[in-house]
């Protein structure tokens, strides 16, 4: 019962991030529910789901650290 909750809230997360407008909340809000859902796999030992979520948070954080690059860059420029 307690990995099903944890499950949804990673889904509602997920879904919930695509309704956002601009990339750095949909970014944002898409590495947290992965986070959840590598969490998620570990509990019930669902080798795929912790491998592509983990592949999916990596992929998050690299492009929030590259969107806050440009906005810095785009500042410094001002």
């Amino acid at each position: 019962m307690f990995e099903s909750v944890i499950g949804y809230f990673g889904l509602v997360l997920n879904l919930y991030s695509m309704s956002l407008k601009g990339e750095f909340k949909l970014r944002l809000f898409s590495l947290f529910a992965n986070f959840i859902y590598v969490i998620y796999g570990f509990l019930i030992v669902a080798y795929p789901i912790i491998i592509g979520s983990t592949i999916a948070v990596l992929l998050h954080i690299i492009r929030i650290k590259k969107l806050n690059y440009d906005r810095n860059q785009e500042s410094e420029r001002r």
